[in-house]
């Protein structure tokens, strides 16, 4: 089963390679901050993102990008 999907993933565009990364970030994204959710349910959709940001990034960065501003310890 491996071999057959290496075997297919060869043939696909590299075009259509970049769509299916871009899905599975997405789903990423997704389920992460569902997780988020269940784990700090008074956080705020702000606060969330700014969380989920803390954690693709790192605090330090994050704090670079986005500031000071939704800041969660």
């Amino acid at each position: 089963m491996e071999a057959l999907q290496i075997e297919l993933l060869r043939q696909v565009s590299p075009t259509r390679k970049m769509e299916m990364l871009a899905q599975l970030n997405a789903s990423a994204r997704i389920l992460a901050l569902a997780g988020l959710r269940s784990r700090f349910p008074q956080m705020t959709e702000t606060e969330l993102h700014r969380k989920l940001a803390d954690l693709l990034l790192g605090q330090d960065l994050a704090r670079k990008v986005f500031g000071e501003a939704g800041y969660v310890r």
